[in-house]
C-alpha cells in the first residue's frame, strides 16, 4: 500500500521529530509512504480568524500536491477536519458566491481520502498493536478536532493500551478542552492559559510521565505551560502518539 504524508505546517517547522515517526511507524508495517513536496498549509489559520477568501487557495494547493492518492495521511487531527470538514464548506460557499464548482469539486474529491494517523491504523490497516514498546506512565488528552470534529473514539488509546511496557492512566476532564483552539489562544490569552493550566494540573495528578496527544498544536500550548511555569513539579513531558507507536525495544525513543 502507498500512502501520502500530510506533515502539516507545524510539524514541519516545529515538530518534525513526529513525521519521521510516522514514516518510521508506517514503513515498519509494510505502507510506502510518499512526501508530495508541494504541500503546505492547509489553510486552517486563514479559515479560523475569518479570511477564507485567503484559505482558497491553499486549498487548491492542497488538492493538487494529494491528487491521486488513494491515502493521505496525517498526524494532526485539527488539519485533518479542516480538509474534511470545511475544504467541502467552502467550496459551496465559493458556488454560492457565483465562483463556480471547481473548488467544490477539488475540495469533495480530497475530504474521503483524507485520515488522521490513529483513523488509518485502526480503520484502513486494522491494526492495533504497532509492535511499539514504550515502559511509561502515559495519560492521553483527546484535542478537541479529534475528539469532537473526527470521532476518532477510543482508537488512539486502544493503540497506546497496546504498546509493551506502557502503563495508560486516566486524564481527569479528559475531555475538557485544553484552551489552545488556534487563534484562540491568540485573541483569549488569559483564558486559554488557565484552560491549559488546569490541563497540566489533571495530567500530573495521574502520576504520569508523559502527557500524550495526536496534535502537536494542542501539545505545543500545553508544554509551553509546563516550561514557562513549572506549576506542577513533576516530571511530566509533552510527546505526540506518533512517536510513541513508533518506538520499539530495538529503537526507544530518544
Amino acid at each position: 500500500m502507498r500512502v501520502a504524508l500530510f506533515v502539516t505546517c507545524v510539524n514541519d517547522a516545529l515538530y518534525p521529530r513526529t513525521g519521521v515517526a510516522v514514516v518510521r511507524l508506517l514503513e515498519r508495517l509494510g505502507v510506502e509512504v510518499d512526501f508530495p513536496a508541494a504541500q503546505g498549509c492547509c489553510g486552517q489559520p486563514q479559515y479560523n480568524t475569518g479570511y477564507r477568501h485567503e484559505a482558497q487557495p491553499l486549498l487548491r494547493r492542497t488538492a493538487g500536491a494529494f491528487a491521486g492518492y488513494a491515502y493521505v495521511v496525517t498526524p494532526s487531527g485539527s488539519c485533518a477536519a479542516m480538509i474534511r470538514e470545511h475544504y467541502p464548506r467552502m467550496g459551496r460557499r465559493a458556488q454560492a458566491e457565483g465562483q463556480g464548482g471547481a473548488l467544490t469539486a477539488l475540495a469533495e474529491d480530497l475530504a474521503p481520502r483524507v485520515y488522521e494517523l490513529t483513523e488509518f491504523l485502526v480503520d484502513v490497516l486494522g491494526v492495533i498493536d504497532v509492535g511499539a514498546y514504550f515502559p511509561h506512565r502515559v495519560t492521553y488528552h483527546p484535542s478537541c478536532h479529534g475528539l469532537r470534529g473526527l470521532g476518532l473514539g477510543d482508537r488512539p488509546r486502544r493503540l497506546l493500551a497496546a504498546v509493551g511496557g506502557l502503563e495508560l492512566v486516566e486524564l481527569p476532564g479528559a475531555e475538557e478542552c485544553c484552551g489552545f483552539g488556534g487563534t484562540f489562544a491568540v485573541k483569549n490569552p488569559d483564558v486559554s492559559a488557565a484552560m491549559g493550566t488546569d490541563k497540566i494540573d489533571n495530567a500530573a495528578g495521574t502520576g504520569a510521565s508523559v502527557l500524550c496527544g495526536a496534535d502537536n498544536s494542542c501539545l505545543a500550548h500545553l508544554d509551553g505551560i509546563l516550561r514557562r511555569t513549572g506549576s506542577t513539579g513533576a516530571p511530566l513531558r509533552a510527546l505526540h502518539l506518533a512517536e510513541i507507536l513508533a518506538a520499539t525495544e530495538e529503537e526507544p525513543l530518544r
